[in-house]
């Protein structure tokens, strides 16, 4: 199917880089108008430029809340509605070697952006759209919300809180012809393992992402690797009238990691 969103308008958070790039660029293949929301200004600015006059970049930090609600109010002035809300902007936080060590200094930083711009994205959409027929709003989660594991404990917890949050709204809004659901990603190369180790040398970065790597990759049951495409096309979906019954939904995007290990083969 081709031009599957062509009469839509769509906001992405965190669009200017990673999967948000990603989700901008498969959105826009599909005739959709996007307003791409990042703190990266040059990024920002050069994909709106090369994807022409059907893409608009506003430089925006999600941890203030109000910026996130100028994206939605951009999207309706410049576009005329909205029909999809992506919010993908997301931090790591930092990865330390022990939760014992971690001082919780970026609790607050990783929470506002990773639960509360989801709630504020959320909500600032579903005023629009409860008023024009409805839509669909996508919240980007992660595997590591769904499954538990060591390092990272505020990012985890705030992956958990976007799952439990995007089922409570999906109720909530039903009603409105809103649907919202989650994808959940893992195993997908981005800048965000390196991210999450900041303050090591370049050397010891690369060495501790190839471990991660690694053990992704003998845990992950599909052993193709993941792409922001993968997670482009599931965004897809539930932008379109394809899941016009589904909502209240989580969809890791993962190659079967939290189905379970990989079973070696004899």
């Amino acid at each position: 199917m081709v031009n599957e969103l062509t009469g839509k308008v769509a906001v992405v958070t965190g669009g200017a880089s990673g999967l948000g790039e990603g989700l901008v660029r498969r959105f826009a293949a599909e005739g959709a108008k996007v307003v791409i929301g990042d703190v990266d200004r040059d990024g920002g600015k050069a994909l709106a430029a090369e994807l022409g006059g059907d893409a608009s970049f506003v430089e925006s930090d999600v941890a203030d809340f109000e910026q996130v609600g100028r994206l939605v109010s951009t999207a309706v002035e410049r576009y005329g509605g909205l029909h999809v809300m992506v919010n993908n902007a997301g931090i790591s936080g930092t990865m330390h070697r022990r939760f014992m060590d971690d001082d919780l200094a970026d609790f607050h930083k990783v929470m506002a952006i990773n639960v509360g711009a989801v709630m504020a994205g959320t909500r600032d959409a579903a005023r629009h759209m409860s008023e024009h027929g409805g839509g669909s709003i996508i919240n980007i989660t992660s595997i590591g919300g769904i499954q538990a594991g060591a390092g990272v404990m505020t990012y985890r917890a705030s992956k958990a809180a976007v799952i439990q949050f995007t089922k409570s709204a999906a109720i909530e809004l039903a009603h409105y012809e809103i649907r919202v659901n989650a994808i959940a990603p893992g195993n997908i190369r981005t800048s965000i393992v390196r991210k999450s180790a900041a303050g090591e040398d370049l050397e010891k970065l690369a060495e501790f992402e190839e471990k991660i790597r690694a053990q992704m990759r003998n845990d992950r049951p599909l052993k193709r690797e993941g792409t922001a495409e993968d997670v482009a096309e599931a965004a897809l979906y539930f932008a379109t009238d394809r899941s016009r019954y589904v909502t209240g939904t989580v969809l890791p995007v993962d190659g079967g990691t939290v189905a379970g290990k990989a079973i070696p083969r004899k």
